[in-house]
């Protein structure tokens, strides 16, 4: 049939009374509708009409080509109105425009009438937060705040209406939801008069019900997993994994290679409830503890979601227990961890027990600690005979927490027993090796053997730090001192305090505090020697007549005491808060403020938070920074309305700065993790007038929602980065990006470029440091390109913000990795040896070579676990180090950012097996940057003495004529000396231009080979080095290496795929001897028997002395460095001062003559 070229008089049949003729006009459009829809626009009132007319027998012919006119007409909801009127003419299986284009609108659609279903507790009570920000002459309370507040400085309204800062905010201003039957809300989906129609959700559900069929046919589960999530339909998402698990049976085929459909979609599911879906929106229960007055705990999407995971992960007959972990973990339910802890365990099986380890380990590398205290009480408990310690610990602790827990574990630990004395020696051994995992005990042991064993700190560039810095400077003895933390962080090696005590002599006041708190950094994670360690520097008894040494000294051993044992609660914490309560010195006050809040970092403890504020309220600016930090330390995450009022009411009443700024930061470490949770509290910040307010209202937005690249937050930090007065603020606001975005660090770069090169130098520091944070360790070549053109910046705070990202990008790297990573360390150590450089940029640079070589170049900065949970103590770390702009200690906090870069297998015993793992690379790819070799300074050259050419002359002349006589004598010296310096003379006067010109040949041949060796020596060494080799146990794995990394076939075989860190290994073969690897990171050393004859003495005389030098050599750093540290300065407050002088005594002439 020949197509038509006007549709006039089809038209005109829609105008007829007969039916027949309307059908056949309504099938001829149909059919050309593509070509001919602008003559029948002008007819669509026509065609509504039949559709509407309840006798007309085509009514859906009607709605389908009224669908295609709009959206010929691009009016995409009414098209999709009337295609949902089609029924069964609408085809989704067809291929086309317009079928996906109205799919596409129906999932959108039904995604916006699902998400705005009310909560079935829509009552909430009010909130218990009392901002006590100022209010209006009237008493009435800032409401209009954001008109006037500096981050606001014009109306909301005033914004264009396409802004990307008021695109969301405009839409959930205005009030565009539409109530459907009087029940769900469409907010702004769709217009009212297409939402109201009647019947059209069935419709909608009717397509959408079609849709997922198809996927099911096509065998496209995560479609409907991901619009089930959108939707938040969990009947959807169970509908569906059934379905795939009944899919995956009829059809009958071999599982032996292939993970079961079901729980690779599990795993998806998880990935998008961990990764992706962050929104906590939806509030569907709210529970609140009026006796602790936490704020409300929402049962968020996330939330749902993994719950809904975790039971259909107990259906499995096989189920991941790292899944359920993780998921528990989220959850916050420690109940469950310890029942799983206790049936794996009953399991009674190697492989069980292998399992059960490695969750501890996990639990401890996600988890607070008041998370890990309750799943060891859940656990069951050993008999208690006598009154230990651990027992005591036991008894305190089976009290409220073990009462709280009893109904959430009824039912599901009814086959269990809840104490160890009907328990067989291995059940005893299980629980006490879990509780010791749990403690962080063996995590901790196993890093710092890791650390010490693997130490490839190199002493050249910290020695030419030491060298081309004044030590007089206290800004560079500081940044001498941080270098050194940060290269020999975890490794116990303190020998540069040994081998420069004259240099650290030259430490007074607050450097005297950072070197001693040093040492907490270099001997992190030594435990069992820790106190012991810092004994000479710790506070002491005040006696009369009796010097305890300096303040300054002893502040820095609270801090370092805490540094040592951070996030690990144990004696320490009460050590600590001992010492913090008798302390009268401010400065010592200070340290063991700060060494308080990293020892009990998340325990919530009520008792040490009132110690804090009690000497908050004393008004001291000198400890009350340190105070403020150490309450929102303790107080990590918990969210406590107690806490944050009394900081927010004394915020408001000081006078200080200092005290300001630290209860700002403690405020947004209380709402760590909080998000939405923290709203109000940041718009109240944000609303008040004192700057260091708001620049706490960014840091609360910052961590609040970090990691969770939230859009919400990052339109918020950037509107602030442009609006608001204050340069910290706006300085803040935009480095708090890179909390945002850590986990998507590609993002950053393209979102900071325009800052980079903004007027401003606050916010250029600010994107420079973004990009350190968020793109840490990945060596992103976009984010270096940004920062290498701020290394020249005009502004000296930039420069050294700019170097500080780089070396922060660059962790870990080598040439191989990232050809860039020798440029970047030469423009390091070239800003530190430039006399013309500014303080500021040295200071920069110095801390840059310590953070690049971290940890003996064994630890990356990561703000994630292994497993991509988020690292609360590096992200806590790094919050509190980007304030060493106002505070230098503070920089010791990155050191809580360090992750050591290890894989270190251990079997069920927890011992550390002789095992090698594969890596399939070329062994320089990962390899360690090479150490600098140590130039030795020429000597310089002597200026030769000019001659002149009658000199000259007259000197050849004379050997003209020596010659001859020689020739004529009869003598013959065997040895002549006179010729041979002669003729030494003759060839220097003579060849010493063409030995100089070759020389020069030679160094320019030598310097072309080495830049040709440098682009394509490093290529051609990689073309020949073998692919694959194999890895000594404990060795060094960078996080880009993992991918590669497999555990070969034999004795021990790991419980899950390599991720990093701890892993356990299960013995196929225990009845077989096993070799273990000797620890080197602690060697108990014996007293020697005593000796029994005359040379026996000698002998164990000469043998005691050369053990005491090893001992001295090994660990007498801290020891040596005691003395010079804790010296009194002369000049220190308190001390004695030195005797007034006499008055002057004259003698006049006449006085001095009677004496005479």
């Amino acid at each position: 049939m020949v197509g038509l070229t006007s549709a006039a008089g089809v038209v005109g049949y829609l105008s007829e009374p007969d039916h027949e003729l309307q059908i056949y006009a309504l099938r001829q459009l149909n059919e050309q509708i593509d070509s001919l829809w602008t003559e029948i626009v002008d007819s669509i009132g026509e065609i509504e009409a039949l559709y509407e007319d309840p006798t007309f027998p085509e009514r859906e012919l009607a709605a389908l080509v009224a669908a295609k006119v709009y959206y010929n007409l691009q009016e995409y909801n009414e098209s999709m109105v009337f295609a949902l009127g089609a029924g069964k003419l609408f085809n989704i299986d067809q291929e086309g425009e317009f079928e996906d284009t109205i799919i596409s609108k129906c999932v959108d659609s039904y995604i916006a009438l699902s998400g705005s279903a009310p909560s079935p507790n829509t009552k909430q009570p009010p909130s218990q937060l009392i901002t006590a920000f100022p209010s209006t002459t009237n008493g009435a309370s800032s409401t209009s705040a954001s008109l006037t507040s500096p981050t606001t400085p014009f109306s909301q309204s005033t914004l264009p209406s396409r802004s990307l800062l008021s695109r969301q905010d405009s839409i959930s201003n205005q009030d565009q939801s539409v109530q459907i039957d009087g029940e769900t809300a469409v907010p702004g989906a769709l217009p009212s008069s297409v939402a109201s129609q009647s019947g059209f959700q069935q419709q909608l559900q009717a397509v959408i019900d079609q849709l997922f069929e198809r996927c099911f046919r096509d065998g496209r589960y995560r479609q409907v997993v991901g619009i089930a999530v959108e939707a938040r339909k969990l009947d959807v998402l169970k509908k569906t994994f059934l379905r795939a698990s009944e899919d995956e049976k009829r059809e009958n085929k071999p599982l032996a290679t292939k993970t079961p459909r079901g729980e690779e979609l599990l795993e998806y599911l998880l990935e998008i409830c961990m990764d992706i879906v962050q929104e906590r929106s939806l509030r569907n229960e709210v529970r609140y503890n009026c006796d602790h007055h936490w704020l409300p705990n929402i049962l968020t999407l996330p939330t749902q979601l993994l719950r809904l995971i975790l039971d259909l992960l107990q259906d499995i007959p096989s189920p991941d227990y790292f899944s359920i972990a993780r998921c528990i973990v989220y959850l916050n339910e420690h109940a469950m961890a310890s029942e799983m802890l206790v049936q794996l365990v009953q399991k009674k099986n190697a492989k069980s027990l292998a399992i059960a380890y490695q969750i501890a380990f996990d639990l401890y590398d996600n988890s607070t600690q008041e998370f890990l205290k309750k799943v060891r009480e859940g656990l069951p408990k050993p008999p208690a005979p006598a009154a230990t310690e651990d027992s005591e610990e036991m008894q305190e602790d089976s009290g409220e927490g073990a009462k709280e827990s009893d109904p959430l574990l009824e039912g599901s630990s009814s086959d269990g027993p809840r104490s160890e004395e009907d328990m067989s020696e291995d059940a005893k051994k299980a629980y006490e090796s879990i509780r010791t995992i749990l403690q962080g005990t063996k995590s901790i042991e196993l890093d710092l053997e890791f650390l010490y064993r693997n130490n490839h700190t190199d002493m050249a560039i910290l020695n030419k730090i030491k060298d081309s810095l004044e030590a007089r400077n206290s800004i560079f003895h500081t940044a001498v001192t941080l270098a050194n933390a940060f290269m020999h962080a975890g490794t116990m090696n303190d020998k540069f305090f040994r081998d420069n005590l004259e240099w650290l002599g030259k430490a007074v006041n607050w450097s005297k505090f950072t070197a001693t708190a040093a040492l907490g950094v270099i001997h992190r994670g030594n435990l069992g020697q820790g106190q012991k360690l810092l004994e000479p520097y710790l506070p002491k008894d005040q006696v009369s007549g009796t010097n305890t040494g300096s303040a300054y000294s002893q502040g820095g051993s609270l801090y370092a005491l805490g540094l040592i044992y951070a996030n690990h609660e144990t004696f320490a914490l009460d050590l600590i808060r001992n010492h913090f309560k008798t302390a009268t010195e401010e400065v010592v006050q200070h340290g063991g403020a700060l060494g308080l809040g990293v020892a009990g970092m998340a325990t919530g403890d009520e008792g040490i938070y009132e110690d804090l504020k009690g000497v908050l309220y004393t008004d001291s600016a000198l400890n009350g920074e340190a105070v403020g930090i150490a309450m929102g330390l303790i107080m990590l995450g918990t969210g406590s309305i107690k806490a944050l009022e009394d900081m927010i009411q004394y915020a408001h009443d000081t006078q200080h700065e200092k005290i300001v700024r630290g209860l700002a930061l403690g405020m947004a470490l209380i709402m760590y993790g909080r998000q939405e949770g923290a709203d109000e509290l940041v718009n109240g910040l944000l609303d008040d007038p004192d700057p260091i307010l708001r620049y706490g209202g960014i840091q609360t937005l910052s961590l609040a929602y970090c990691g969770t690249g939230s859009n919400k937050a990052v339109r918020k930090l950037l509107h602030v980065a442009v609006s608001d007065v204050s340069d910290d603020v706006r300085r803040m606001a935009v480095i708090s990006l890179g909390f945002i975005l850590f986990r998507k660090p590609s993002s950053v770069p393209r979102m900071v470029e325009l800052l980079s090169e903004s007027y401003n130098p606050h916010v250029r520091y600010g994107a420079a440091m973004a990009l350190g944070i968020s793109c840490a360790g990945t060596g992103l070549d976009e984010a270096i390109d940004l920062l290498e053109p701020m290394i020249k910046d005009p502004t000296d705070f930039v420069r050294q913000g700019a170097l500080i990202a780089l070396s922060m990008i660059m962790v870990q790297q080598n040439e191989a990795m990232n050809p860039k990573v020798g440029t970047i360390r030469k423009t390091l150590q070239k800003a530190i040896g430039d006399r013309h450089e500014d303080a500021m940029t040295k200071f920069g640079s110095a801390i840059s070579l310590g953070i690049i070589d971290a940890g003996g170049r064994n630890c990356t900065i990561s703000l994630q676990t292994q497993t991509g949970n988020l690292n609360m103590g590096g992200i806590v770390g790094m919050a509190v180090f980007i304030q060493y702009w106002y505070w230098f200690p503070l920089t010791h906090f990155l050191s809580l950012s360090f992750a050591p870069t290890s894989i270190t297998a251990i079997d069920q015993d927890l011992e550390i097996p002789n095992f090698k793992f594969y890596s399939a690379t070329r062994p320089s790819l990962f390899d360690y940057p090479p150490e600098q070799e140590a130039k030795t300074e020429d000597a310089p050259e002597k200026v030769k003495t000019a001659v002149l050419s009658t000199t000259a002359q007259a000197k050849r002349r004379a050997q003209k004529k020596e010659k001859q006589q020689r020739q004529e004598s009869m003598d013959i010296d065997q040895t002549p000396t006179t010729p041979k310096t002669s003729g030494l003379g003759d060839k220097m006067d003579t060849d010493e231009s063409a030995v100089k010109v070759e020389d020069e040949k030679d160094d320019g041949a030598e310097k072309k080979e080495g830049d040709e060796s440098k682009d394509g020596g490093l290529k051609k060494k990689l073309e020949k080095e073998k692919v694959g080799y194999h890895l000594e146990n404990m060795s060094r794995v960078v996080p880009m290496q993992r991918k590669f990394i497999t555990f070969p076939e034999g004795r021990y075989e790991p419980v899950k795929k390599p991720t990093g860190g701890v892993i356990l290994l299960v013995d196929t073969t225990p009845s077989e001897e096993k070799s273990l690897m000797e620890l080197k990171a602690k060697k108990p050393v014996k007293p020697a028997a005593a000796p029994e004859t005359l040379q026996d003495r000698v002998t164990a005389a000469f043998n005691q002395q050369e053990a005491a030098s090893t001992t001295r050599a090994d660990s007498g750093g801290a020891a040596e460095a005691a003395g010079v540290l804790t010296a009194v300065d002369e000049d220190a407050e308190g001390s004695e001062e030195a005797e007034v002088p006499r008055e002057f005594e004259y003698f006049e002439d006449e006085q001095q003559e009677e004496g005479q």
